[in-house]
């Protein structure tokens, strides 16, 4: 249960720093590099997602997919 809650809180932060960029791009208007970072943010957290969930799947802690 403990693994679900951290995928479903890895996909709001993911969802979050994505609409940061957004919110940062349409309103920042002197160029700052605040969008890109937030954009970075948002690729380094799914890469950490990916490599948390094929790790609970080799450890067993998600199991098989329904059909």
């Amino acid at each position: 249960m403990l693994i679900k809650v951290i995928i479903v809180l890895a996909l709001v932060a993911i969802v979050g720093s994505l609409f940061s960029a957004l919110f940062f791009l349409s309103k920042d208007k002197t160029g700052s590099e605040r969008t890109v970072k937030a954009l970075t943010v948002r690729i380094g957290l799914s890469i950490t997602l990916f490599i948390l969930l094929m790790i609970a799947y080799y450890f067993g802690l998600i199991g098989q997919p329904h059909a």
